[in-house]
């Protein structure tokens, strides 16, 4: 969603790139950048005039700091101040009373019931014992959406048959909670297509008679500054308590995000992120910021790999790898234990490639899908071969070449390619290995992620990794396969080489030096 206001970003902030300090001029023609990407993003009228006000009075007023340039300077403060837009600090659920209850609003076709499945699902994942409530009566099958979802998840749905009475069905659903202890109990209340007065008078009822800890307004981030007037209005009349905002993976500009928090002056506390039923994410502004202006989100990405990978399960593979040769069986294991973080363009985001290598987000997305496209190719050929082929590669000659091709589906020759690539990343890692005195990294194994020697699998060849490499250019797509890249270390992001380390100048060899240190030169005889 926010591809296109990255990128815009990212432009307006290289105005300044190469200046050695500022100045009101150069601020300005930044500022003009910035006001014309958030225009462009759909960001309200009113909030980018706050927005541009702020930034300008901060830049201006900045003390200027020796070895920090006017870019990174002016970056800095246009991330504060969208941190602030955003709403500063995470806004945690107030679960407070026996039981707590959520009354989930908002309009039909915002997510609303899918939403409340999603939010049974994380806290259920957060050690509570909440109760879905079918209080849509208006919407057909809105009642077997909900039940449908609770058994996705695991959580019971409480409904009366035949009632169209929501304060009973909600009174029973609160009396049952108590009996059983349930908490939080949550409200899939009715929606229309527009706000009206039967539904606000529906909704004010419940309000009153049940007195809910939380009122989340879900809103569609789909529908541009529409989701600001509907969420201007349902504040108006409900007072709700926060925001829930989906299809924050769609394509739409993402101005109603930036949008409509400060309009409501309600804090936005969860975004749906995808379909899956785990897609939804408690919302931290800073890190939101960041993801915007391309610098990544390294901390929501370490929570993924700490949620979805078996810490076990990692150290294992990676010191099967350290203490033997790699084979096509450990490198399938890897990509599948990667695959469990989820879309690798998402992955590439977190990690701030963008704001690293001056990557437009459209051309991430090219990256990463040709780089799942390869990964499952891969996955296809190995899939097609032995065990004995899996863990030495070496023993697949011509024949067996033409019989994995030929299981595989595709080409001799595609699976020649791979092999010699195959043979390169695994040259690379014997490499590897004797520079690090064939142990591993000091603490966690892998030097960076839990399972990652020093970095990603699968992802060499996308940035001239190491032998073989093909620097992703204008117009140019990697070849099939990869190798190893640098995502394990941060500091090293993006350069030529294996896991972090140093480089030759000039060169794509992986070298024993530390990571900033010069080869020493030759004195001339």
């Amino acid at each position: 969603m926010f591809d296109n206001l990255s990128d815009k970003l990212q432009g307006a902030f290289r105005s300044l790139a190469g200046t050695d300090k500022m100045t009101a001029d150069n601020i300005e023609e930044a500022i003009r950048e910035v006001r014309k990407a958030l225009l462009e993003a759909d960001v309200s009228l009113k909030v980018v005039k706050i927005f541009i006000s702020n930034v300008r009075q901060k830049a201006l007023g900045i003390e200027v700091i020796d070895g920090v340039s006017p870019y990174q300077q002016f970056v800095k403060v246009v991330s504060d101040e969208l941190t602030t837009i955003l709403g500063g600090e995470l806004s945690p659920l107030d679960l407070k009373g026996a039981p707590g209850i959520i009354m989930m609003v908002g309009l039909q076709g915002a997510g609303k019931t899918t939403a409340c499945g999603k939010l049974a699902l994380k806290l259920k994942g957060d050690g509570f014992k909440p109760l879905l409530v079918a209080c849509d009566i208006q919407r057909p099958a809105a009642i077997h959406q909900l039940e449908t979802l609770g058994k996705q998840v695991d959580v019971p749905v409480f409904t009366i048959a035949g009632s169209q009475d929501v304060q009973d069905i909600a009174e029973a659903a609160v009396a049952k909670a108590k009996a059983e202890g349930f908490n939080p109990v949550i409200l899939d209340t009715a929606g229309r297509l527009q706000v009206d007065t039967p539904l606000m008078a529906e909704l004010l009822i419940l309000d009153k008679v049940l007195n809910p800890s939380e009122k989340i307004l879900v809103v569609d981030s789909m529908t541009g500054q529409e989701a600001v007037n509907v969420a201007e209005t349902f504040n108006t009349q409900l007072s709700v308590t926060g925001l829930l905002l989906t299809k924050i993976d769609g394509d739409a500009r993402g101005g109603a995000a930036l949008s409509v928090r400060e309009a409501v002056g309600k804090p936005i506390k969860f975004i749906s992120t995808g379909e899956k039923l785990d897609n939804l994410e408690a919302f931290y502004p800073d890190r939101m910021a960041s993801r915007i202006l391309g610098m990544g989100d390294v901390v929501t990405l370490v929570e993924k790999v700490q949620k979805n990978i078996d810490e076990k399960e990692a150290e294992k593979a990676v010191l099967d790898m350290f203490q033997n040769d790699f084979s096509f069986e450990m490198f399938i294991n890897m990509q599948r234990m990667m695959k469990k973080m989820g879309p690798m363009g998402d992955v590439m985001k977190m990690m701030g490639m963008g704001g690293a290598l001056g990557i437009s987000a459209e051309d991430q997305n090219k990256i990463a899908e040709q780089g799942e496209k390869m990964m499952s190719r891969y996955e296809i050929a190995i899939n097609s071969m032995t065990v004995a082929e899996r863990r030495k590669p070496e023993i697949i000659d011509f024949p067996r070449r033409r019989r994995i091709a030929k299981g595989a589906g595709i080409k001799d020759s595609e699976v020649g390619e791979m092999l010699n690539e195959f043979e390169k990343m695994r040259e690379m890692f014997r490499m590897f290995k004797g520079m690090m005195g064939g142990g591993s990294f000091p603490g966690m194994p892998g030097g960076g992620f839990p399972g990652m020697p020093g970095g990603m699998p699968g992802m060499g060849n996308l940035f001239g990794g190491g032998p073989g490499g093909n620097k992703f250019g204008a117009g140019k797509m990697p070849p099939m396969p990869p190798g190893f890249g640098n995502f394990g270390g941060m500091g090293n992001m993006g350069r030529p080489g294996f896991g972090g380390g140093a480089t030759r100048p000039g060169g794509s060899k992986p070298s024993p030096l530390p990571p900033g240190v010069a080869p020493r030169k030759k004195k001339k005889k």
